[in-house]
């Protein structure tokens, strides 16, 4: 698994096509800010964007912000078995100003709880600030 953050339009996803040179690999591209439900994988390379939102969706539907992350951990169990390259793409939103909206500031704890877990799990993270990557963990 492979994890992939940074700020918004910070060129994560240009990095990742490049990175795994997509424009001519066979991959399958799923994006939580279009669609909410995990699709069938089904190539080598799945990519899942919009991880912060798909925290947001697991949240909506759970009673807690425990809850949400206990459910992202089981996703993420059963990727981590996958015999495929998932990778993983989150927006960073827990930095600056904190949110006033007490939903708007669970999620972004829940998403930062995630986030530690996608890192945890992954073999790989990297961090993209204006399209440039910093690899932070690599086994």
């Amino acid at each position: 698994m492979h994890f992939v953050t940074g700020g918004s339009f910070n060129g994560k996803k240009q990095w990742v096509k490049d990175f795994y040179n997509l424009d001519v690999t066979p991959h399958q591209w799923h994006s939580f800010y279009e669609k909410e439900q995990i699709p069938f994988f089904k190539e080598d390379i799945v990519v899942l964007e919009g991880m912060e939102r798909h925290v947001r969706i697991l949240l909506e539907k759970a009673e807690t912000s425990l809850e949400a992350n206990a459910l992202f951990k089981k996703e993420l169990s059963s990727w981590k078995k996958e015999e495929r390259t998932i990778v993983l793409i989150g927006t960073d939103i827990m930095k600056g100003i904190v949110p006033m909206n007490a939903f708007d500031r669970m999620w972004r704890d829940a998403a930062g709880w995630c986030f530690q877990d996608a890192a945890a799990f992954s073999e790989r993270v990297d961090t993209i600030w204006y399209g440039i990557a910093q690899t932070i963990k690599e086994e």
